[in-house]
């Protein structure tokens, strides 16, 4: 019987090819010492010698890398890392890559939006060996973000923008998603980065997360 990794740090190794994206998991978890992120990767060739080399207990796993998807990761971290545990974190839980990633055995999905307590808990679940899966996937409800937004002052346009950079978008790709002005993004963004106290991206994500915005 595997002994229970409770009283020991949840090791977490990060895949994802935005690099916004992992520094705003590391602000988002930077208070729970019960984990311990121990490296990231941006492709997922480079997941699987990470996994090799540090032997983390979770991989938390963006569904599409530029070199391949989610289901090829998920097979050779079986094969050359057994015994990780995998948590998707993607923006697209609708994409029919969810379902057959999961098929393949990660072990749960968590939606990028999540707010930090939902981040957290998914990873020490997963580490347990406990399934996670968003809510929001099969039961979308934004009547608490809407009490959220109003609570911290946000927007909807606002929280649009502040939710594609949490994905990992760059100005000119929220803008065509969006269908805005750029400079109209960038307002937005200041406006949302005012009102949350941040400084820049990072922050942002952080701490609309602490609001329980994403």
């Amino acid at each position: 019987m595997t002994a229970p990794r409770s009283r020991q740090p949840v090791r977490v190794l990060v895949a994802d090819d935005h690099p916004v994206v992992c520094d705003g998991v590391k602000l988002l978890v930077r208070h729970d010492r019960r984990i311990d992120l121990v490296g990231s990767a941006q492709t997922g060739a480079e997941a699987v010698r990470q996994a090799v080399a540090l032997r983390p207990d979770v991989v938390l796993l963006d569904l599409r890398l530029p070199d391949m998807l989610a289901p090829e990761v998920i097979d050779r971290l079986h094969e050359e890392a057994p015994g990780v545990r995998v948590l998707l974190f993607t923006a697209y839980g609708d994409h029919a890559g969810v379902r057959t990633a999961l098929d393949h055995g990660a072990d749960g999905c968590l939606l990028k939006d999540a707010a930090t307590p939902d981040l957290t808990t998914a990873l020490h679940k997963v580490a347990a060996g406990t399934p996670v899966l968003d809510p929001r996937l099969s039961a979308p409800d934004d009547a608490d973000l809407r009490r959220h937004l109003q609570e911290a002052g946000i927007t909807r346009r606002e929280y649009d923008v502040l939710r594609l950079v949490a994905m990992g978008r760059t100005n000119p790709e929220i803008a065509a998603e969006l269908n805005l002005a750029r400079n109209t993004v960038k307002t937005y963004l200041q406006a949302a980065m005012h009102k949350l106290g941040a400084r820049n991206r990072v922050e942002a994500i952080a701490k609309a997360g602490e609001a329980r915005l994403l």
